[in-house]
């Protein structure tokens, strides 16, 4: 099965909105086993909708459309598929029940253009919006699947995720399944990982292993298909402990997770609470952390200290030292963990102390960087960074080194 997403809307091509709903479908196709080889892009204009759909006609078995299911004038995609299939548009009832009923709970006139939400292309399967008010619709004609769906995620995703994978699971009697495991990696880049599984990567058929590079991080995606999902799992198993066996220190989740969800997490397993200085990262990495629920069981507050003064006068960093040896340097790093743990009352302190640039600063290039972790009991350990990019870059990856740092710190008991 080959696939294509139509994605129809001027906005995408404007560039006002982002493209999300070809990245989900995507995404859910693939783990149906369904390839997607071209997503498409198109105005509200007919004749290009049109012609999209006919090169689309060349190459795939299945073409999904999102988008241009609505009221108004520039809603058209029904419309021009109904043409080019020579189908009728027909009323659902039930749909037209539910857009009446929508408009008399929030007590609004329902003008007449609403009624076209209602239309579907005869002889399709209906897949109901419970999200919204157009229904989707699927039909296939002369050897090729068809699939309307709403151009708002929001009404979209749900809709494709109870409705259009039934539709096609049973269209196409899919039966093999399709198990999928993300782990993530952080602390390796792209191109190390891979030649550390090149040979892995080299040989892979079932389970597939699928590298992507994110924002200094990198994740490897297992497929597996089998009939038996347990068998799928097994497979996906085996290829993960072969993973692990060579680059297990840098992997520190799986699927959803982040760094700072996965320190959250392991905080709340040992029982620890954290408190953090930050100077270059200027707040950012409490407010990841903060932004997580359940984070006031384990975060107890930090300070701020982008200037040397408060790094003097609130943190107790000693004028002499930050004229010695520096703000950006190992033992200022090394005082501000301890001393934002102690006053903070935390069980670890964690610092953040360089240069994020774009301008050198005591003579250490943009990109120089120290993080400290102070633990009760033990003794502090202060990480010493080269990092590149932009500011922000910096900023990002100096955070998440924090939540690495702090993971191998959790990680070695004691």
């Amino acid at each position: 099965m080959n696939a294509e997403i139509i994605a129809v809307g001027s906005e995408l091509l404007l560039g006002q909105i982002a493209n999300t709903n070809a990245q989900f479908l995507s995404q859910q196709l693939a783990e149906l086993g369904i390839n997607v080889y071209f997503h498409t892009a198109v105005g509200d204009n007919a004749a290009r909708l049109e012609q999209a759909v006919n090169v689309a006609q060349t190459r795939a078995d299945l073409i999904l459309f999102t988008g241009g299911l609505g009221p108004t004038k520039d809603d058209l995609t029904k419309e021009t598929i109904a043409r080019l299939l020579g189908r009728r548009l027909v009323t659902d009832e039930e749909a037209l029940r539910a857009i009446e009923a929508y408009f008399v709970r929030t007590n609004r006139p329902m003008t007449e253009n609403n009624k076209k939400q209602a239309l579907v292309l005869e002889g399709s399967a209906v897949l109901k919006n419970e999200h919204g008010m157009a229904p989707g619709m699927a039909l296939s004609v002369n050897g090729i699947t068809y699939m309307l769906l709403p151009g708002p995620p929001k009404e979209m995703r749900p809709m494709f995720t109870k409705y259009g994978r039934a539709f096609l699971r049973s269209a196409f009697s899919l039966s093999e399944r399709i198990e999928s495991r993300v782990l993530r990696f952080f602390g390796i880049g792209e191109s190390a990982l891979e030649t550390a599984l090149a040979d892995l990567i080299d040989a892979q058929s079932n389970p597939t292993i699928a590298p992507l590079a994110g924002d200094g991080e990198v994740t490897l995606r297992l497929t597996a298909k089998h009939r038996d999902g347990a068998e799928a799992k097994r497979l996906l198993d085996e290829t993960e402990a072969a993973i692990l066996m060579r680059v297990g220190r840098y992997c520190y989740g799986y699927n959803d997770e982040t760094l700072f969800t996965k320190t959250i997490e392991r905080l709340k397993e040992r029982g620890w609470t954290v408190a953090a200085a930050e100077s270059l990262t200027g707040g950012w990495f409490l407010e990841q952390l903060t932004a997580i629920a359940g984070a006031s069981a384990v975060v107890q507050g930090g300070v701020v200290c982008y200037t040397n003064g408060v790094k003097e006068q609130v943190l107790g960093v000693p004028q002499p030292l930050l004229e010695t040896d520096g703000a950006v340097s190992e033992p200022c790093a090394r005082l501000l963990a301890e001393n934002v743990r102690a006053m903070c009352g935390a069980d670890v302190g964690i610092s953040f102390t360089g240069v994020a640039g774009p301008d050198p600063l005591e003579g250490h290039p943009p990109g120089t960087v120290y993080v400290g972790i102070a633990v009760r009991g033990r003794d502090t350990a202060v990480h010493r960074l080269t990092l590149s990019g932009t500011r922000d870059d910096i900023r990002v990856r100096t955070a998440k080194y924090g939540c690495f740092f702090l993971l191998e710190t959790l990680a070695a008991g004691g």
